[in-house]
């Protein structure tokens, strides 16, 4: 017999919320220091990150909403969330939005994300998207070549989020780029 990885993804559970909350973090550290600074890092609540994702895997808002975990093993090494995006048109078929996709830093470049991503996917289509769209912080390129490579790209569409006090009380202000692909 081959041995074979045991990697796998599944919907998030109860319990699962304080590692979440411990891979977003890391995850955000990682990709985003030179973005977010400092001062907005080291401002961010763990115990508030896991009463959110607490409530997300506990009571989702509505039909559409998914928290799934990876894991390697036993050990969780990933999350993605996906939500609902109503059609512009009646007429049209709804859309998605990956809300989060991040990995265990020391755990990255093994596969994890893609099948996270895979998975959401799969979800968004069971619930009739046509659609999956997601927000991209500029300058994470790693990011873009990952979503890339899934068959996305930016649509043009871009949005500027304040995410804290900076240096001298001037808000630190982030852009991020929309990124798309029919599914």
């Amino acid at each position: 017999m081959t041995p074979t990885a045991d990697v796998s993804v599944r919907p998030a559970v109860p319990g699962d919320e304080t590692r979440i909350a411990a891979i977003q973090l890391a995850a955000w550290r990682s990709a985003h220091a030179t973005v977010l600074g400092e001062v907005v890092l080291d401002s961010l609540d763990e115990e508030a990150f896991v009463r959110q994702w607490r409530q997300a895997v506990t009571s989702a808002p509505g039909p559409g909403y998914h928290v799934l975990v990876a894991c390697d093993g036993p050990r969780v090494v990933g999350v993605a969330s996906v939500a609902p995006v109503p059609p512009s048109d009646p007429l049209q078929a709804p859309g998605g939005v990956v809300l989060a996709l991040e990995v265990d830093p020391p755990d990255q470049r093994a596969g994890h994300g893609s099948r996270l991503l895979a998975a959401a996917v799969d979800l968004l289509r069971a619930d009739g998207a046509d659609q999956v769209q997601t927000w991209v912080v500029d300058s994470d390129t790693a990011r873009e070549q990952f979503l890339a490579g899934a068959g996305l790209g930016p649509d043009g569409r871009t949005r500027r989020l304040a995410t804290g006090p900076g240096p001298d009380d001037e808000a630190y202000v982030v852009s991020e780029s929309r990124w798309y692909a029919e599914i």
